[in-house]
């Protein structure tokens, strides 16, 4: 007896329904995975934001105390009102030197990534590897020759000497990324725009910067946090006049006393302008990041 129309196409929505339930179960298992790590991820930063709000006996708890009672103290003493001293120089240290530095990386990483991805050189596997090696050399390691270089050229305590070392170390990692994301960029248009008369700075500028701004965006916020975060350059090599964010959030460290509400505090102020940034730039960071990920 022969199948009809009607029970084989039966047969087909079945067959369907039962292939689909298990990719939509899939997916539903990993969006919840998903927002698992996102709260895992999250609840070290509201821990820290609650903490901040606590006075520092009912920070020092144990176990720490919910219900306590919130309080603007931490942050008080943070910009020093109750006569401590003052935030904002090292705020402004830290974003001249995280924003000249970065911008610094890109202005050296684009034609460099250029000529690496859409204009190869001979053996640029090489230089690409050589460019990442030098980050494999621990930071300590160079710590003391740059300290003698900068005292014997009267160059300790200055923000421009952080901007040159910053840029000297995230420029092999943006270089590395924006290999990557220029050279998705199509030739085709490179190669009308020089037909049409465009040299190399319009090129970079007009042609391949806007395609790849995604990519050059995620750049420059990983460079951005890099600079804002680092800590013990800016600890050895300023003082007083170009002291940085994170040197001064360690001085809320002592060995006497209670301070976890007051450090909770100064890190939770100091992080807001990579936070800002990143949810900012968060398409541009996914874009960029997602780019020569499927070939």
């Amino acid at each position: 007896m022969s199948a009809t129309p009607e029970t084989t196409d039966t047969a087909e929505t079945v067959e369907t329904a039962v292939r689909v339930r298990p990719r939509r179960t899939r997916g539903a298992g990993l969006g919840l995975l998903a927002w698992l790590a996102g709260v895992l991820f999250f609840l070290p930063i509201a821990w820290m934001a609650l903490t901040s709000f606590h006075s520092e006996e009912d920070a020092a708890t144990n176990p720490p105390s919910f219900g306590a009672a919130l309080t603007l103290d931490g942050y008080r003493e943070f910009f020093g009102t109750g006569g401590g001293a003052s935030p904002w120089p090292s705020l402004i240290n830290s974003t001249v030197a995280s924003l000249t530095s970065t911008l610094c990386v890109l202005i050296l990483a684009l034609p460099a990534a250029y000529a690496l991805s859409i204009r190869p050189v001979r053996k640029w596997t090489d230089v690409l590897f050589f460019f990442l090696s030098t980050k494999m050399l621990p930071v300590v390691a160079g710590l003391l020759p740059i300290y003698l270089f900068a005292k014997n050229t009267d160059l300790l305590d200055n923000i421009w000497l952080l901007v040159v070392l910053y840029t000297s170390m995230n420029l092999p990692i943006a270089v590395w990324m924006m290999q990557s994301f220029l050279s998705e960029v199509p030739v085709a248009i490179i190669e009308a725009a020089r037909v049409d008369g465009a040299r190399l700075p319009t090129v970079l500028t007009r042609v391949v910067a806007p395609i790849a701004l995604p990519g050059i965006a995620a750049t420059a916020l990983i460079c951005f946090i890099f600079s804002w975060n680092e800590l013990l350059f800016a600890r050895v090599l300023t003082g007083v006049v170009a002291e940085t964010a994170p040197v001064f959030l360690t001085g809320f460290i002592t060995s006497q006393g209670l301070f976890l509400a007051k450090v909770c505090a100064a890190s939770l102020v100091i992080s807001l302008p990579v936070l800002a940034a990143g949810f900012a730039a968060q398409d541009k960071l996914v874009q960029g990041l997602s780019l020569g990920a499927v070939k």
